[in-house]
């Protein structure tokens, strides 16, 4: 029996990639995009809940990746 480890590791790493303000955030207070600020907004987290939502389904659902563990 294995189990597909492949949508979490995905999920846990773009959670913590995309976390706003960790390594940018868009939109930015005063510009577009900052990098590396640690600051966010609720149009931030909207923002990059989409841009999550949206690479989380190409790659577990379109592309499909699996990682299988025994």
């Amino acid at each position: 029996m294995s189990a597909d480890w492949g949508p979490v590791i995905v999920a846990v790493a773009l959670f913590i990639l995309l976390s706003p303000g960790l390594m940018f955030q868009l939109p930015s207070r005063i510009r577009v995009i900052e990098f590396g600020n640690m600051c966010t907004s609720g149009i931030s987290i909207l923002i990059h809940a989409v841009i999550y939502f949206s690479i989380i389904t190409i790659l577990i659902i379109a592309i499909g990746i699996h990682i299988h563990v025994n």
